[in-house]
């Protein structure tokens, strides 16, 4: 699986990611701190997953004395290879962490050939 960056103009983050595959599956882990579930897009376009978010601008109530957190966005793009099943993808947002766990293909899975 490959990755890359894509940006729209604006100031635009790439989540930090882990890969891992196990049991048939691969599991996509990003960070996306402070993104709303509502606010997250997961796509697969051909041989294209892409992850985008955003972080909303806080309002504060008074005035601020230091700013650091500020509004932005999130994207990831990655290159599917033919082992995964396109229409068995699961998405779960937990604690600033998205989860990904992308089924690889019956026939991409490693199997025992028995000797007669």
């Amino acid at each position: 699986m490959e990755t890359n960056v894509a940006s729209a103009g604006k100031r635009t983050t790439v989540p930090v990611c882990n890969i891992a595959e196990d049991s048939g599956f691969v599991t996509v882990k990003l960070e996306m701190p402070g993104v709303p579930k509502e606010s997250l897009e997961v796509r697969i376009d051909g041989n294209e997953l892409s992850v985008s978010g955003e972080r909303r601008r806080e309002e504060p109530r008074g005035k601020y004395l230091l700013r650091e957190r500020r509004a932005e966005g999130y994207r990831k793009v990655f290159t599917l290879d033919e082992t995964i099943a396109r229409d068995k993808v699961d998405a779960a947002l937990v604690d600033g962490i998205l989860t990904l766990r992308l089924q690889v293909k019956d026939a991409a899975k490693p199997r025992k050939i028995e000797i007669a």
